[in-house]
């Protein structure tokens, strides 16, 4: 039984970065109806973003979270001028293919560079143990920066001009852009926060588990349906759904094979779908 909570316990210290991973996602789904397939070979450059700045600069790896939040943003706002600018609005068809298109690119070009071997960031911190299992400090810090950046962007939505600006053209972008706001600026600065925070994502992610090029796509799957579960649109939601898929996860391993986990998984997918279309965890709106 002591097994068993423990992998549960597990599960939901993982599940908070599995919630990270897809607050990116729905960010960007939910702001500009745009389904960002880039987002799992961001995620995969966010591991190998901080990769490099352990072992090539030598800088502690959460220090270097900073840096790789930077490039993320950066790398969005270009990505989003180059192949999703002109896709907003459009039929959903056009922005799949046109962010498929740079998701292979990124790929290709991360194989030709680092090939399909497996890497790993060699840094383990303390922790504690209950009875012979042990949780490591680097599960435990990855969870809490996780639930901190959920919170962070929660605020900064609610809060700030440029996150009310966000809302504001998520609601209704035509009449934002009657009230004087910059509609494709805020748009750009939107998908540049939504793949910082996958970058930001991945990193965690390195220190937790080895990695390789194509690691991003699984995790890219799990935030869709993480996704699913917290509602678009919602960073608490996401998070709170990514918990309850890793404690999912965590409840079943001890008692089935890891290979069946993909299964439950995508059949929870289907299932909330069926149920809940906007979400378990999505906010309700009065009329």
């Amino acid at each position: 039984m002591l097994g068993v909570f423990a992998s549960m316990l597990d599960g939901v210290l993982v599940g908070a970065v599995y919630g990270l991973a897809a607050i990116g996602l729905t960010l960007i789904w939910g702001v500009m109806d745009v389904i960002n397939l880039t987002h799992g070979a961001m995620i995969t450059m966010g591991m190998f973003g901080l990769y490099l700045a352990f072992t090539e600069l030598g800088l502690n790896p959460y220090v270097a979270l900073l840096p790789v939040a930077g490039l993320g943003f950066a790398a969005g706002v270009v990505i989003y001028w180059l192949s999703v600018h002109r896709v907003v609005g459009r039929p959903p068809l056009m922005s799949l293919l046109s962010t498929f298109s740079v998701n292979l690119m990124v790929i290709g070009i991360g194989t030709i560079l680092w090939s399909t071997s497996p890497y790993n960031i060699d840094v383990s911190l303390p922790g504690f143990s209950l009875g012979e299992y042990t949780f490591t400090g680097n599960h435990l810090l990855a969870a809490a920066a996780a639930v901190l950046i959920a919170i962070a962007l929660s605020l900064f939505l609610a809060r700030t001009r440029s996150g009310k600006a966000i809302r504001a053209v998520a609601s209704n972008r035509r009449a934002a852009e009657l009230m004087g706001i910059p509609s494709s600026q805020v748009l750009a600065r939107a998908f540049g926060l939504g793949i910082a925070i996958a970058a930001v994502a991945g990193g965690l992610i390195a220190t937790l588990f080895p990695f390789t090029v194509l690691s991003g796509s699984d995790y890219q799957l799990k935030s869709f349906v993480v996704t699913v579960l917290g509602g678009l649109g919602n960073p608490t939601g996401a998070l709170a759904g990514g918990i309850l898929l890793g404690l999912i996860e965590g409840g079943v391993t001890p008692f089935i094979a890891v290979s069946w986990i993909p299964v439950i998984e995508f059949a929870l997918f289907v299932l909330i779908l069926i149920a809940f279309p906007n979400g378990l965890f999505a906010r309700r709106t009065h009329r």
